[in-house]
This record gives C-alpha cells, sequence and structure tokens, in this order.
C-alpha cells in the first residue's frame, strides 16, 4: 500500500538522519477502532474491535552495546535505557522500555538496538496509539536481532499488555495490543477474553468508518481510567457477597444487579458493563447473520458510556448527536474516553458527503479544528528487511 510504503520511508529517514546509517528492519503496527464493546476487556466481556489504516513504524537496527537509544518524530526528547535493566521514568520511551524488559523476561532475542518512530496514530485520541508503538517496536527489536520475530507474534499481544500494565502503570484491558498485533483486512475481530486467556474470531466487516478526532486530549495516565477499573472491581466484590461464583463483571445478570442494589456510582458502572456485553452479543450475531452493523446499539452504547459510565466529553456527544442528525446508521465515542476520537458507520459514501460539514460546524461550535479519516478494516502488524530486497 502507498501508505504504508511512505510511513516506512519515513521511519527510516528519520533513523538515517538520527544514528548516520540506514536501519536493517522496519516493523508496524496499526491503530484501532472498537466498534462496540467498551470498557469491557477488562471486565471479562467480549469486544469487537477493527485495526485501521493509521499505523506506527520503528525503524531498528542493532547497535552492538547493551542500550537502546530511541527517537520519535513527534517527541522532542530522545530516550535511552538498557535493554534488560529499564526503570519506568514517565517519559514515552517507557512503553518501549517496558516491551524490550517483556522480550527478554520471555528469553527473545533482544540487544542492544537503535530506533526511530514514525506514526501517523494521534496520541491521545483514543485509537490505541500506545499499543502500536509497543507492537510495533517489539518486532522491531527481535527483528534487529536476528531473533525469529514471527514466531513470536502469537505471544506478543500479552508481553506488549504486560508492559503497558507492569511497567507503565496503566490498568488497561488487552483489546488493543490484540487488535493491533492479529487483525486482518475486511474483519472485526470479536475477542473473547477470560482473565489472562484470549481467542479472537474473524468477522467480515466491509462497511467504512468515520474516525474523527475532537482534539480533546488526556492520557490514561491521569487517573481516570485506574479509577473506573477499581470501581469495577469494587462492583464485582459486592456483587460475588450474593452470588459468588460470578466469574466477572460483563456476566452480571439484570436481575442480580437488581437484587444487589449497588451503591452509586457502582451501580452504573455495573450496569454499563453488563448491558455493553449483551450489545456486544447482539452486535456479533447479526454480523454473523449477514446484516449490516447494528447502528441503533452503537447510539444506545455512547449513550451508556456517557451517562452510566461518565466516560465522555462534551464534543464526544456533540458528534454523536450530529451524525445522528445527519441520519448516519450508527455513532459512538471509542476509546477509554473524557476525548479523544468518535466514530460512525456507513456506506463510504455517505460518510465522505457529511464529514466535511460535520467538522466545519464542529470547529465553529467548539473553536478547534478536528482532523478525521475514513477508514475500512486493516492488517495488522509486521515487519520487513530495510530496504526491502
Amino acid at each position: 500500500m502507498k501508505e504504508q510504503a511512505e510511513g516506512e520511508q519515513r521511519a527510516a529517514e528519520l533513523f538515517a538522519r538520527t544514528f548516520g546509517a540506514p536501519p536493517t528492519v522496519v516493523a508496524s503496527a496499526p491503530g484501532r477502532v472498537n466498534l462496540i464493546g467498551e470498557h469491557l476487556d477488562y471486565n471479562g466481556g467480549d469486544v469487537l474491535p477493527i485495526a485501521i489504516a493509521l499505523r506506527t513504524y520503528v525503524a531498528a537496527r542493532e547497535n552492538g552495546g547493551a542500550t537502546v537509544r530511541a527517537v520519535s518524530a513527534s517527541e522532542s526528547e530522545a530516550g535511552e535505557f538498557p535493554v534488560r535493566e529499564a526503570r519506568a521514568e514517565g517519559r514515552w520511551w517507557d512503553y518501549v522500555a517496558g516491551t524490550a524488559m517483556q522480550l527478554a523476561a520471555r528469553g527473545a532475542a533482544v540487544r542492544g538496538a537503535d530506533l526511530a518512530v514514525w506514526s501517523d496514530i494521534p496520541g491521545g485520541a483514543g485509537l490505541a496509539s500506545s499499543a502500536a508503538l509497543e507492537i510495533a517496536a517489539g518486532l522491531a527489536l527481535v527483528a534487529s536481532a536476528r531473533g525469529d520475530a514471527r514466531s513470536l507474534r502469537p505471544a506478543l499481544p500479552q508481553l506488549a499488555w504486560q508492559a503497558e500494565t507492569e511497567f507503565v502503570g496503566v490498568g488497561v484491558g488487552v483489546m488493543d495490543q490484540i487488535a493491533s498485533a492479529c487483525a486482518r483486512d475486511g474483519c472485526a475481530l470479536h475477542i473473547e477474553i477470560r482473565g489472562k486467556e484470549w481467542s479472537a474470531g474473524e468477522i467480515p466487516f466491509r462497511e467504512s468508518v468515520l474516525v474523527f478526532d475532537t482534539g480533546v486530549r488526556r492520557s490514561l495516565r491521569d487517573g481516570r481510567f485506574n479509577a473506573r477499573r477499581e470501581e469495577c472491581a469494587r462492583a464485582l466484590a459486592l456483587l460475588r457477597r450474593i452470588r459468588p461464583s460470578l466469574p466477572n463483571l460483563a456476566e452480571a445478570s439484570a436481575t442480580l444487579l437488581a437484587e444487589a442494589a449497588l451503591p452509586a456510582p457502582l451501580d452504573a458502572r455495573a450496569r454499563h458493563v453488563a448491558t455493553e456485553a449483551e450489545r456486544v452479543d447482539r452486535t456479533v450475531d447479526a454480523l454473523i447473520a449477514g446484516a449490516p452493523f447494528p447502528a441503533e446499539l452503537m447510539y444506545a452504547s455512547h449513550a451508556s458510556l456517557r451517562d452510566d459510565y461518565e466516560c465522555s466529553c462534551a464534543e464526544l456527544d456533540w458528534f454523536v448527536e450530529r451524525a445522528r442528525r445527519d441520519g448516519l446508521r450508527g455513532a459512538r465515542m471509542t476509546g477509554a474516553g473524557w476525548g479523544g476520537c468518535a466514530i460512525a458507520v456507513d456506506a463510504r459514501e455517505k460518510l465522505e458527503a457529511a464529514a466535511p460539514a460535520i467538522a466545519e460546524e464542529y470547529r465553529a461550535v467548539h473553536g478547534r479544528t478536528p482532523q478525521w479519516w475514513i477508514t475500512r478494516a486493516s492488517h495488522g502488524a509486521g515487519f520487513s528487511p530495510y530496504p526491502h530486497r
């Protein structure tokens, strides 16, 4: 693809300018949007993401030492850390350092290397930019050391997830890493997550998706995400007093929630998780049956995220209501929330006709110019020697 070739070239050029030699490998991994199933991956529920065309590229070359040196086109600071004994510093390269540490602990071939990162995934937009960086960096580190990166791929989502949760310290679920590593062209991934075990089935998804970046930035390190996760854990603990066998929050029934009468806001958090799990099941059933994506379930998902999970914001709500008013079949926020991106699903020509007017009105109402893209379900991570042979 032309866009991917350009991304590889930009990462390679940054590498050559910084380190004075060409890279030996370029790896890339996509961002993702979750079509439905928000905040379920850490609550035992199923999710339905697709990879998008926006990607992160990591150019790499073994440097003969014991440290990793890393630069990024979007960051002013360069990082350097020992490949096997790094410490989190609260910097962008923590995601790379944590992944390197997990690879080394697993016994993967990881050596000192130079890395250059170029990405067209906007950070803080809810498009899994951190997961894409982790996955692409992991492949680049192993491939540059002439390790078996292909056989590593099935384990890479778990390793990258551990890097983010244990090293960086953000309690995300594993959906982002799975989608970035494992997605297939033209398919949504129906991911079932049960504790540390997961499986992913491919479901054809041929519709187009408008990704609308509100420009409202947030970081999962700011505490709100971890607070929601802690609230869900408290809700599950209370429900298990009534139903000790309850495996996770996503399997709590409406009857159980009514019986438990959880205190606020735990009642609302649990209600979102339980009803969102039902919406995912209904969506998957519809797609398997060959029906169009069930748009009203997207709108219902957004309302639940706005009212029960309280992770939306005025700009995301505005887009969803504007999409409904424009007659787009379905729209919702995507990602953890509190800013970032929203999506709409419809035929490509309808999205192309609607998006410019929505963006112009958004600028007039909110005082910022949004970015937007129309994408389809894209492919997951990969790597190749550089230059291509």
